[in-house]
Parts: C-alpha cells; sequence; structure tokens
C-alpha cells in the first residue's frame, strides 16, 4: 500500500517551506475549535481530555495547535473556577516522521505555557507518539 506523505527536510519542495495553507486553516478554525473546547468542558465537566493530532507535521503547526488548545482549557478552567484538566496529546504521523523533533520542541512549548497560565503544570499535560498510518 502507497501512503501519501510530506517531503522531509527544509528544501523548496519540503512541508516546512510549504505549509502556509496549513497554517490559514488553523487560523480560520481556532474558533470553533474554542467553541468545541467551552461546550464540552460546561457540559460534560470532563475530568481528563486527550487530543490527537492525526497526521501530525513534524513542523510548528502542530504544536501551534496543541498549544491553542491547552491554552484554551486552561482559560477555561479557570473561569470556571475548575482545575486543569489532565490532557492527553497523541501525535499521530508516519513512523519516518521526525518526532524528535516535536519532543526536542516540548520544553520551549512548556516555557511559553508556564508564562501565559499561573497555574501551569507540566503534570497536566502527556504527549505521546503514535508512528503509523492512520488510514490502517
Amino acid at each position: 500500500m502507497q501512503v501519501p506523505h510530506m517531503n522531509k527536510g527544509e528544501g523548496e519542495t519540503s512541508y516546512a517551506k510549504n505549509s502556509q495553507v496549513q497554517k490559514k486553516i488553523i487560523s480560520v478554525g481556532s474558533s470553533m475549535v474554542e467553541a468545541a473546547i467551552m461546550n464540552i468542558l460546561g457540559e460534560m465537566q470532563p475530568t481528563s481530555m486527550g487530543v490527537a493530532d492525526l497526521g501530525c507535521s513534524s513542523r510548528p503547526n502542530s504544536l501551534t495547535v496543541v498549544c491553542k488548545i491547552i491554552h484554551v482549557v486552561a482559560t477555561i478552567s479557570h473561569e470556571m473556577g475548575r482545575p486543569v484538566r489532565e490532557l492527553t496529546v497523541s501525535l499521530n504521523d508516519l513512523p519516518c516522521n521526525d518526532f524528535n523533533y516535536m519532543f526536542q520542541s516540548l520544553p520551549e512549548l512548556y516555557k511559553k505555557l508556564k508564562n501565559d497560565h499561573n497555574g501551569f503544570s507540566e503534570g497536566n499535560y502527556m504527549f505521546q507518539s503514535l508512528p503509523f498510518s492512520f488510514y490502517e
């Protein structure tokens, strides 16, 4: 079975250089994601949540979305006077994805989140990689 994938690296045809459309879509969909999270936290009041990025990129677009989701969960939880939920983030892509880049980027993500939210704790958020095709 042949599985489509993004071009690696930093070259002219790489995903890193050609992901502006995805970035725009992320921006446009941001308000819908926020409304969905607000609905879930208001109606269901879960103690934990899971987020899956199926076909995540090995570049900033994935962590931009994850950071936004964590930010929204923390902000809404604070506004509701509730503790921040445990959040498991599953990053899924083909085994050839550079998951090392993703995990090496987490300390910077944690630093940003700590600066944005007083109650942020790394223990509330867990990241895992799932290296396989979600088509299977």
